[in-house]
C-alpha cells in the first residue's frame, strides 16, 4: 500500500472506523478486514474494543432475536431470510456511503440540489421541457409494468408465501400493542372517506390554479372512476386465472391487488402530480411526494398491523396502482403537448 496510502487510511480510519467496527459483523469480507486495519492504523484498543464489541453484541442479538421469534420455524425460512438479510444489508451499506459523501461533499450537495430543484419547477412549468417530464413519467411507469409483470409471475405460481409470512413476522415483532391508537388513525388516512376529501381538494386545487381545467377535470374523473373498474377487473382476473387451490383462493385471490391501496397509491399520487404541477414553491417538489410515500408506507404498516391484508396484496395493490396512475398521467402530457398548452 506505501506509506502515502497507510497514513491516509490510517487518518480515515481515525475518524470514521471506530463508526464502521460497529456494523462491521453484518458486511461479509468487511468484517474479516477490520481487525487488521484496526491493528494497521494503530486504532487505541479502548476505542476498538468499545465499538467492536459493542457490534459483536448487536451481532449475536440479532440472531438471537430472529430465533427467539422464528424458534423451530428457523429451517423454514431460513433460505428468504437469508435472502431478504443480503438485499438489507446492500440497503444499509448504500446508505452508510451515502451519508459519507453527503458529509464530506454537503456544500456542494446542497447547491445542486436547489439548483436542480429550481430545474424541476422550470420543467412543470415551460413547454418546451416539458418533453423530459414525460420521458421521466414514462419510465418510472415502465418500472412499474415490469413490477407488475414479476408480480402476477409469482402470483400465478404461488410464491409468495414466504414474504407474506417473514414480512408479518417483522411487524409482529417492531410494534406490540402499544400500536394500537396509531395504528387506527394511520388506517383512517386510506380510508374511504379520507380519499374522497382528497378528490375533493384536488378537484379544488384544479379550478383554483390549473390552466387546462377541463383536461386535468376529466384526467381525475377518470383516475378516480376509472380506477375502481380497473381494480375490480384486476381481481376478477386474478381470480380465474389463479392456480391455487380453491380453498386458499377464497382467502387470498379476491383480495389481490388490495383494492383500498391501489386506490390510495393513486389518489395519493395524482393529488402529489397536480400539486407539484402548479406550484412554483421551491420546498413543495420535495415535501410533497417525501410526505405522500411516509402516508402511504404507515398506511400499508397499519393494515398489515391489523391484520387485513396480507403483504403481497398491499404490494401488488402499490404496484398496479402506479401502472394505473403513470399511464393516465401520460395521456394527460399528451394531451397538453398536442394542444400546445404552455404553462
Amino acid at each position: 500500500m506505501g506509506p502515502e496510502r497507510i497514513e491516509r487510511m490510517s487518518k480515515w480510519f481515525g475518524v470514521h472506523g471506530n463508526k464502521l467496527l460497529i456494523i462491521a459483523y453484518f458486511l461479509p469480507v468487511i468484517r474479516h478486514i477490520t481487525g487488521y486495519f484496526s491493528g494497521i492504523t494503530r486504532l487505541p484498543f479502548r476505542t476498538y474494543a468499545l465499538y467492536a464489541y459493542s457490534g459483536s453484541f448487536l451481532w449475536v442479538t440479532t440472531f438471537i432475536t430472529l430465533g427467539k421469534l422464528l424458534g423451530p420455524q428457523w429451517e423454514q425460512f431460513h433460505h428468504s431470510i437469508k435472502k431478504y438479510f443480503v438485499i438489507g444489508m446492500i440497503v444499509a451499506v448504500s446508505l452508510f456511503v451515502a451519508i459519507y459523501i453527503y458529509k464530506k461533499f454537503k456544500v456542494t450537495i446542497k447547491k445542486i440540489a436547489i439548483n436542480c430543484l429550481k430545474w424541476i419547477v422550470n420543467v412543470f412549468h415551460t413547454r418546451k421541457r416539458a418533453g423530459l417530464v414525460f420521458i421521466f413519467t414514462a419510465l418510472v411507469t415502465l418500472g412499474f409494468i415490469l413490477l407488475m409483470i414479476g408480480m402476477t409471475q409469482d402470483f400465478i405460481a404461488n410464491e409468495f408465501g414466504d414474504f407474506n409470512k417473514i414480512t408479518s413476522l417483522l411487524i409482529t415483532a417492531l410494534f406490540n400493542k402499544d400500536w394500537n391508537v396509531p395504528m387506527r388513525i394511520f388506517f383512517m388516512l386510506g380510508s374511504r372517506q379520507v380519499l374522497v376529501a382528497l378528490i375533493f381538494f384536488t378537484l379544488v386545487w384544479i379550478l383554483w390554479k390549473g390552466r387546462d381545467k377541463k383536461i386535468e377535470f376529466l384526467s381525475l374523473v377518470v383516475i378516480a372512476g376509472g380506477g375502481e373498474v380497473y381494480e375490480e377487473s384486476l381481481r376478477r382476473i386474478f381470480h380465474h386465472s389463479s392456480l391455487i387451490t380453491k380453498s386458499f383462493t377464497e382467502q387470498l385471490s379476491y383480495t389481490f391487488p388490495s383494492e383500498q391501496s391501489l386506490m390510495a397509491f393513486v389518489i395519493y399520487g395524482f393529488a402529489v402530480f397536480m400539486l407539484v404541477r402548479h406550484s412554483r414553491r421551491l420546498w413543495i417538489p420535495t415535501l410533497a411526494p417525501i410526505a405522500a410515500i411516509l402516508i402511504l408506507l404507515l398506511i400499508a404498516i397499519s393494515r398489515l398491523y391489523l391484520s387485513i391484508q396480507y403483504p403481497s396484496d398491499i404490494a401488488a395493490g402499490y404496484v398496479f396502482g402506479g401502472v394505473w396512475l403513470g399511464l393516465n398521467v401520460l395521456l394527460l402530457e399528451t394531451f397538453r403537448l398536442m394542444k400546445g398548452i404552455n404553462l
